[in-house]
């Protein structure tokens, strides 16, 4: 197993468990601060626009509350929304709503957007960028719809459903990374590590 506890640390902006266990995966040192910025975005933003946003102002909380310490970390933030119909469906308020959004997803294509950002603890750079993810859900009756949403999952989820969970099972296709859709690209994140010195995998 590799272990690259030698680089710079990772501060992980988020209270998401799911994006925690992706960046787990990678095998580098990292601490999770939860991020509490303010997450209203104007109505006419785009999907790249807002979650290339969000996910700084989360880095930014996080890194204001370390300023001046000299904290040597890379802060990362992530922000994923669903995109339908050119709409961004956010999670359910309940489980209407989320039987509401499974009804106009299923038998479609949407998109997942993921917002990545870095932010240099010592020096305050960012660097911000996204990734997009094309995904068909099946066709699905009410039953099956009704059924998912009495597990539970999709109550904090955007778009009410969780591909790397029983939600799996609804989806016919993707075309793009399957972890953006999870909330975290880490191909992308392991690209933008290498810009602030921190390699998955170590450089001789």
């Amino acid at each position: 197993m590799l272990n690259n506890t030698d680089q710079r640390p990772i501060i992980l902006a988020s209270t998401s468990p799911r994006r925690k266990e992706l960046i787990a995966s990678l095998h580098l040192a990292f601490e999770v601060i939860p991020s509490y910025a303010d997450e209203n975005t104007p109505s006419d933003w785009t999907p790249e626009q807002t979650v290339q946003e969000l996910a700084l102002r989360k880095a930014l909380a996080v890194y204001r509350g370390l300023e001046g310490r000299g904290h040597d970390a890379v802060i990362v933030g992530s922000d994923t929304v669903v995109v339908l119909d050119n709409e961004i469906l956010g999670k359910p308020v309940d489980e209407a709503d989320a039987e509401r959004m499974l009804s106009r997803l299923q038998g479609r294509e949407h998109c997942v957007f993921t917002g990545v950002a870095c932010i240099d603890a010592l020096s305050g750079h960012s660097v911000v960028h996204y990734r997009q993810t094309d995904v068909t859900m099946k066709k699905l009756s009410e039953a099956t719809i009704r059924a998912y949403v009495k597990t539970g999952e999709p109550s904090d989820k955007a778009g009410s459903y969780a591909i790397q969970g029983i939600g799996a099972s609804l989806i016919d296709r993707i075309e793009g990374c399957y972890f953006n859709v999870v909330g975290l690209p880490l191909s992308l994140l392991s690209d933008m590590l290498d810009g602030f010195g921190v390699h998955v995998l170590p450089r001789k």
